[in-house]
């Protein structure tokens, strides 16, 4: 037997660990911790250390993470300036609330508004994308009066009440009530949906849905569509050309207001454009984003016009950690890391160079049906036949399993765990994705 791949040279060495096994982690994890939080692996991985775009479990051993933290880790982890910054912050003043002043925020929500197209230049600082969802939601209607919500199917928005309202996949819905005025138009899916990539007017066909659902399932008057700017849990999900300019049309129509998430696709990680809905050549009215804004930090942000931000001074609403004078510092830290050693382009090269070897061994190996993305944010979905495209879920699942014994950390989508996800750190390297490429072939080679 061949030896696998070896990840490309790293001059670093992990600090030793002296903490509990990872047999002790899990059995007090099992005690203590919720039952409904999931681990990864059949043999559950411990990490406990991670620089750059690699991590360490408690044994020393590194790994690629082809996942970022699912989509969180956007300049490394780790980043020296990142940490620094968070670190002299917190030596000063760890928590202060808006009702008093602070330099940080208003400072990072200058830089962020700045990044901005349009009128988008009004920022409310958050702790999670789900918190983010909520809040736009909460915004939209009450600018609009208006309550009825467009969002699609194949979607994620959060886990929380209104978050999981607006979701679209059964796997993340609990058999409560919720998804009071939502209304889930089709999935503009190329690959699985009714108008493929060989259609000019696809992005117009599935948009003509939203207008059908705003004609037959509402009163004419909405408040607002939200949609990712990729489908980011659904597998990866890139909308045709033209798909959001109509539907935003649509909704402007009835009176709604559109919003972009871009917890997953914000940042720079499509390489291409800064924000997601760039690449559709939109301007939305509000935008939220999350996740890679902070590099692992909890902070989100929900950013909208003057306008618009005015509505919330109808009431009071606070957010006790929102603007968190530590969480600040970072986020503008990883604003000035993304700039300065150009990631954004490197998510451009380095993911094309991915995609290319992607689309490689999609000639090579029948389980790939499709695959798809844009920047650092890619997806491969594998399928049992091409012709049907049944989904393979246990398959999938076993190439997760052999991409991580050889030292590669990937993650998963889609509604049936079908889809396989890419979205490392940015700042990724050519080796690292030729090790990437090595490693993936070799695992399907023995599904």
């Amino acid at each position: 037997m061949t030896e696998p791949p070896k990840l490309p040279p790293f001059d670093y060495q992990p600090q030793p660990y002296l903490g509990p096994s990872a047999e002790e982690v899990l059995r007090l994890g099992r005690q203590f911790l919720n039952p409904g939080l999931f681990l990864y692996y059949k043999r559950p991985l411990m990490l406990v250390e991670g620089k750059a775009q690699y991590v360490f479990d408690e044994q020393g051993r590194r790994y690629l993470d082809a996942l970022g933290g699912i989509v969180t880790i956007s300049v490394g982890h780790c980043h020296p300036k990142v940490v620094e910054a968070a670190g002299r912050q917190n030596a000063l003043l760890q928590h202060s609330t808006t009702i008093y002043l602070h330099p940080n925020i208003v400072e990072y929500a200058e830089k962020l508004a700045a990044k901005m197209p349009g009128d988008l230049n009004v920022c409310y600082f958050v702790n999670s994308g789900s918190e983010a969802n909520d809040l736009a939601l909460l915004i939209a209607r009450v600018y609009t009066g208006n309550y009825d919500v467009i969002a699609l199917r194949n979607s994620y928005h959060g886990g929380n009440a209104s978050g999981m309202g607006l979701t679209a996949h059964r796997t993340w819905k609990f058999n409560v009530p919720h998804s009071f005025g939502v209304h889930h138009a089709i999935s503009p899916d190329p690959y699985r949906g009714s108008w493929g990539r060989d259609d000019p007017d696809a992005g117009y066909k599935y948009a003509a849905d939203i207008k059908s659902l705003i004609d037959h399932a509402t009163s004419g008057d909405v408040a607002a569509f939200i949609a990712e700017s990729i489908q980011g849990v659904g597998g990866c999900v890139v909308f045709p050309e033209n798909y959001l300019s109509r539907a935003y049309e649509h909704v402007w129509a009835a009176g709604g207001v559109c919003i972009a998430d871009e917890v997953q696709t914000g940042f720079g990680r499509t390489g291409s454009h800064y924000w997601g809905f760039e690449t559709q050549n939109v301007i939305p009215d509000i935008v939220t984003m999350a996740k890679g804004i902070g590099n692992g930090t909890p902070l989100a942000a929900v950013v909208t016009t003057p306008k618009i931000a005015s509505t919330l001074t109808q009431r009071l609403h606070f957010n006790t950690f929102g603007g968190n004078p530590v969480v600040c510092a970072q986020g503008a830290a990883v604003l000035d890391v993304i700039d300065r050693e150009k990631l954004q382009t490197n998510a451009l090269k380095i993911g094309n160079h991915i995609l290319a070897g992607l689309e490689r061994l999609k000639e090579k190996h029948n389980l790939i049906g499709d695959v798809r993305g844009k920047g650092l944010l890619l997806g491969i979905e594998l399928v049992k036949d091409r012709a049907t495209k049944e989904p393979a879920t246990a398959e999938c699942g076993q190439v997760l399993e052999n991409c991580r014994d050889m030292g590669l950390l990937l993650g998963k989508g889609g509604l049936y765990g079908q889809t396989i996800r890419f979205s490392p750190p940015m700042c990724v390297h050519q080796q690292d994705a030729d090790f990437l490429l090595d490693v993936l072939d070799r695992a399907f080679s023995v599904v």
